[in-house]
């Protein structure tokens, strides 16, 4: 198959004059390409500018389309019959491609362009956490926004990296010289001569030059004036041990690697590129094409409802977003015994002859093969656009999402405030862990079982909202559930379902609900957990 890779800005293209006004985008395009080509794939650069009908019209090639504004209107609505990713080096849906003037990032729909264009490629790949939060406020939720998780590296300029990592420093502060204004290297002076800081102004257009130059700073002071998708010269600074002083504008910031400094850093980013790589070459696979890279295993709970389960298993086939499979654990009760699992329309059953009460079914979903787990409770019956409600919310708030959210005050659980479908949350809420229905990434999984739990009898939802928090940095939200969108809720039938005698909550059951929780909440606590409030 061949791969047409389109951009404005192409490095093996350009000429000797050009080439040095081409930036990160470019050079991101350039090991992509190059990857693509160590492992087999026919790669045809073209400049957008050369893009014609005839070419699009006349070849069945998938595209690869980086920046795009010099590629004439109908050549894109031609693009939108073929298969095609887009990767996105900043916000070309935006008529200027930058949103940091509008608040909270979103542009006024007078602004937003090439919407369609967007809406009809396979994905939308971005470069951060941040980047894709603010890409995917602005487009529809249709659109397949997924985060690369970084920027992409030559091992040549690794290397470089490598060899001045360790350059002992010799001025407290450094200011990078730029002619481009959104750079704002007068504000970064200014910074330094109202605070009296020893600095020194670095630049060249020889990438050792500059990062030898830049070696020798202790910290890098940056405020651009625009976000910045990722930033690579912060990144950069970083690989080269320098401390950073900046504004909220780094989309580099909001990943977890961006704690690592020096060869860490470095050793990380060889590894990412792979990792990116790999995410856009899965795209070309025909099956990822069809799913557009979101596949879903759910797993169900069967223990004393069974009565419920063809009805649950019936919506989750209607949703709108389809899983990949349903799977269903079978806790031992007496009451299920007669039960004929083999008619209720799941593709996989795992019984047992043992209660394992609420872990069981977690450790069965470390069996899955899929980006994505969706957990339900078996009191709980999904809205036909549930499945589509998680992965929107995934886009702009990437966690561990659930049907109900708790806000904890302290140790005790019995005093806490709920968001979900028992309050029609118009809005994407934050809470300290959720539960009822799960969504969240299965390589998640793996924090859960990082410490044993205090007990095995309750709480699964808190320790896992604990573990993820500790040792990946995730947060736990609450994905819109409004009133006048039923489709979109969790649990259709909660008050209704989820008050019979079977239910472990039930009032008769507090003596022993409550102080469970309240116990695993207190280990938590002491172990690194932070609630909400405290942060």
């Amino acid at each position: 198959m061949d791969i047409i890779f389109v951009s404005d800005g192409v490095v093996e293209l350009a000429t000797k004059e050009v080439l040095e006004f081409l930036g990160g985008a470019e050079f991101y395009d350039d090991v992509c390409i190059k990857e693509l080509r160590t492992r087999g794939h026919n790669i045809k650069p073209c400049l957008s500018r050369d893009v014609t009908l005839e070419l699009v019209q006349n070849t069945e090639a998938f595209f690869i389309i980086s920046n795009f504004i010099q590629l004439k209107p109908e050549v894109i609505e031609a693009l939108q019959e073929k298969r095609y990713i887009i990767i996105e080096h900043d916000h070309k849906y935006c008529l200027m491609r930058n949103v940091s003037d509008f608040k909270d990032f979103i542009s006024p729909a007078k602004y937003l362009i090439n919407i369609p264009f967007y809406e009809n490629a396979i994905a939308v790949c971005t470069q951060t956490k941040l980047h894709t939060e603010v890409v995917a406020k602005n487009l529809p939720s249709t659109c397949n926004v997924v985060n690369m998780g970084g920027s992409l590296w030559s091992e040549d300029n690794l290397a470089i990296l490598e060899k001045y990592s360790t350059i002992e420093k010799e001025v407290d502060y450094g200011v990078m010289h730029s002619d481009n204004p959104i750079k704002n290297t007068a504000r970064s002076i200014k910074h330094c001569e109202e605070n009296n800081l020893e600095h020194r102004v670095v630049g060249s257009p020889q990438f050792e030059k500059f990062v030898d130059q830049l070696s020798r700073c202790r910290k890098f002071i940056f405020f651009p004036t625009v976000l910045e998708t990722c930033c690579r010269v912060v990144v950069e600074a970083r690989m080269l041990n320098c401390g950073i002083v900046t504004n909220g504008l780094i989309g580099a910031a909001s990943e977890e690697w961006f704690k690592l400094k020096g060869q860490e850093l470095i050793d990380f980013t060889r590894s990412n590129n792979k990792v990116i790589v790999d995410k856009i070459e899965g795209f070309l696979d025909a099956e990822s094409i069809a799913n557009k890279g979101r596949e879903i295993t759910v797993i169900l709970n069967a223990y004393r409802r069974t009565h419920l389960l063809k009805e649950q298993i019936e919506r989750l086939r209607s949703q709108t977003i389809k899983p990949k499979q349903i799977w269903v654990w079978v806790n031992h009760h007496e009451d299920a015994a007669d039960y004929d699992f083999s008619a209720c329309g799941a593709d996989r059953v795992l019984l047992n002859d043992h209660n394992w009460k609420f872990y069981g079914r977690f450790a069965a979903a470390l069996l899955a093969d899929t980006e994505y787990i969706a957990m339900f409770d078996d009191d709980t019956m999904p809205g036909k656009n549930w499945l589509q409600n998680c992965l929107q919310t995934m886009k702009v708030k990437e966690g561990i999402l659930g049907g109900i959210g708790v806000l904890l005050q302290g140790e005790k659980y019995d005093n806490h405030t709920r968001e979900g479908w028992a309050t029609h949350n118009e809005e994407i809420v934050e809470v300290d862990l959720v539960g009822h229905a799960w969504f969240f990434k299965r390589e998640w999984l793996s924090h859960l079982w990082r410490e044993k739990p205090v007990t095995w009898e309750n709480a699964e939802d808190i320790q896992f909202a604990y573990l993820a928090q500790k040792y990946g940095n995730i947060s736990s939200f609450v994905p819109p559930h409004p009133a006048s969108d039923p489709t979109k809720s969790s649990s259709l039938k909660g008050y209704e379902l989820g008050v019979d005698s079977k239910a472990t909550s039930t009032p008769e059951n507090h003596h022993l609900f409550y102080p469970q929780r309240d116990l695993v909440i207190k280990n938590a606590l002491e172990n690194g957990w932070k609630l909400l409030k405290d942060r």
